[in-house]
């Protein structure tokens, strides 16, 4: 075999995944959803942030138990650019409606959603009934929804208090949690019990990988798995592998993290 050869199918084996699952980003601007993805996929603070034109993608392989997951994730914009041609300083209305078409789009087939507000900014909390009505008509049935409350190292300029977060959460049927993207607190906890609660429904058969529309898909490595007639199992999903404890605030426990 050709080195070129061998590194190709060593890349392969190291990029090989179980499951693919795709999630979205939703949420008032300003509230930090492109700065959450940074650090999330990039493990730095997103210096210098535009408010996101539209929709940004990035991606990222995480593990759970004996499980590979690869997570596809879009940031959905509340923000356009359209304007009338040959009068620029004109918004076009009949554009804002396209574009909110073309943005929610992307909501179908998602399989989770990270539904982000400003513990600094009331007004990004008021409007998360409507973000959440749209995602659960337009994605997946079996859509898993994680709210973030965002900035949480500026407790000083907080508006929104954490017991009034959690009694929505709890009300809406979606777990919670506070996170940083300035400092990286607990921003990975989102996608991860979006992903083990994903990988729950699917062990269960509640959910399967296999129907359109469900937002997940079998990687290589799953289907090698069934191809030789092995039982999909997901080992240790109740985080006794994982090198660092993230903590996790979910509805209904009185503030306690697990």
């Amino acid at each position: 075999m050709a080195v070129d050869e061998y590194d190709a199918d060593a890349t392969e084996l190291l990029e090989a995944y179980d499951f693919l699952m795709k999630y979205i980003i939703i949420g008032e601007a300003g509230t930090g959803k492109s700065c959450l993805l940074h650090q999330f996929t990039h493990n730095s603070f997103k210096e210098h942030s535009q408010h996101t034109i539209g929709v940004e993608f990035s991606s990222r392989t995480v593990n759970l138990g004996e499980k590979r997951i690869k997570l596809q994730v879009y940031e959905i914009s509340s923000s356009f650019i359209c304007r009338v041609p040959n009068k620029s300083k004109l918004w076009d209305t009949a554009g804002q409606e396209r574009f909110r078409s073309v943005t929610r789009s992307y909501y179908r087939g998602a399989a989770g959603a990270i539904l982000v507000y400003d513990i600094t900014s009331r007004a990004s909390f008021a409007n998360l009934s409507q973000w959440l009505a749209d995602a659960r008509a337009l994605a997946s049935p079996h859509l898993v929804t994680v709210l973030v409350g965002n900035k949480s190292d500026r407790e000083e300029d907080r508006e929104v208090e954490w017991a009034e977060a959690s009694r929505w959460a709890a009300e809406n049927n979606v777990h919670f949690l506070e996170a940083s993207s300035l400092t990286g607190d607990n921003v990975e906890a989102p996608f991860l019990l979006c992903t083990r609660s994903i990988l729950l429904a699917i062990e269960s058969g509640s959910l399967d990988p296999e129907k359109a529309g469900s937002g997940v898909s079998y990687g290589a490595r799953a289907l090698r798995r069934v191809n030789s007639s092995s039982r999909l199992s997901f080992g240790s999903l109740s985080g006794n592998r994982r090198k660092s404890t993230i903590k996790l605030r979910l509805p209904g426990t009185g503030g306690k993290c697990c």
